[in-house]
């Protein structure tokens, strides 16, 4: 259709970019739920092989969704109950410690310290100002803000978590029903071709995620052993829960679990443990990196180390922890693409 009007050409033209403007508008306000459901969707294609290889052998679907379902909410329950003595324990030893604190601030002995050590440090003009402020009710508003906020984080991720799990659930009831509509959308020209591929784009994801999976399993009863019986730290459950989280995440995941667990070591039990323990995890990450990654990793989906490093730094900057988490199965599948789809194109021309 030509436009002839220059009145009319720009008022279509505003009209098309107040539509796009209000599409990306409800796209952001919409993100939180949109990455709900990319988790739960993600989840439900992992474990669906799982889901299947139960039913192989004479399990009934929903027996072998009940068994899965099952098993995630045993972990999760699992971590809040490691999680709960650790917050519990430091509550009460923050209790018992602030009459303590009070007393030795109160009798001058630690101003005095401070003064001898440091002659040029005004300490109690230092106090003073320190006094003030805490007086401050400006101070006590941003403190009770600041509480307030990091519990409504807690609650919104607990409550995600808990909508995640539920969206999985039903994802993997329907998910047969929900891949045939969709090849219905198809043309029937296409779509043998299109449900080859998406068979194989599917069982790519499933086999990242066990395998990822695996990796962190390998990850957590390794740590657990080491920490438990060898170094005999505290909270040992914790930590290895840490380390089994932390191997989720593509790349940087078990690096930053080992600092962690390695910090808490410090914290809990300090010198010699953590040597110790500093050095287990030395040792352990490159036996990971060169040997039970590439080995587990490269049966799960056949992507080149490099792609690997791209994809996971790519999906980590635009979506975080979860654009990591799906960057690779997500490659794999461009991959299984462009191998099958592109490159046959272009050898016919």
């Amino acid at each position: 259709m030509k436009i002839y009007n220059a009145f009319r050409f720009g008022l279509l033209g505003g009209l098309g970019v107040l539509v796009a403007i209000g599409i990306g508008a409800a796209v952001a306000n919409l993100a939180t739920i949109l990455t709900y459901i990319g988790a739960a969707l993600f989840l439900a294609l992992g474990f669906d092989p799982l889901v299947s290889w139960m039913q192989n052998r004479g399990v009934k679907r929903p027996i072998a969704i009940l068994a899965v379902v099952v098993g995630v909410l045993g972990v999760v329950t699992g971590l809040v109950f490691a999680l709960v003595p650790v917050i519990s324990d430091q509550i009460q030893a923050l209790i018992v410690s602030v009459p303590n604190l009070i007393r030795i601030l109160s009798d001058g002995t630690v101003v005095e310290a401070i003064a001898e050590t440091f002659p040029d440090l005004q300490v109690e003009e230092l106090l003073a100002q320190l006094t003030s402020t805490i007086q401050d009710p400006s101070f006590l508003s941003d403190i009770g803000g600041g509480v307030l906020q990091a519990g409504l984080s807690i609650a919104t991720g607990i409550t995600g978590t808990v909508i995640v799990l539920i969206l999985m659930l039903y994802f993997i009831a329907s998910l047969g029903s929900l891949k045939r509509g969709l090849y219905k959308l198809v043309p029937a020209s296409r779509r043998s071709g299109f449900v080859r591929i998406a068979e194989q784009v599917v069982q790519s994801v499933g086999r990242y995620v066990i395998g990822q999976v695996t990796l962190a399993l390998f990850n957590g009863v390794l740590s657990f052993i080491f920490l438990n019986f060898f170094v005999k730290a505290d909270y040992a459950v914790l930590l290895a829960f840490l380390a089994f989280i932390g191997s989720l995440i593509p790349l940087v995941g078990t690096i930053s679990a080992s600092v962690v667990i390695t910090l808490g070591v410090l914290l809990f039990n300090g010198p010699p443990s953590v040597f110790w323990v500093a050095g287990y995890y030395l040792v352990y990450m490159q036996v990971e990196a060169y040997v039970l990654s590439p080995r587990i990793m490269n049966r799960a989906v056949q992507v080149p180390g490099v792609v690997v490093v791209i994809a996971a730094l790519a999906g980590g900057t635009l979506l975080g922890i979860l654009g990591a988490l799906v960057a690779i199965p997500v490659a794999a599948a461009i991959q299984i693409i462009i191998s099958q789809v592109v490159v046959p194109r272009q050898n016919e021309l």
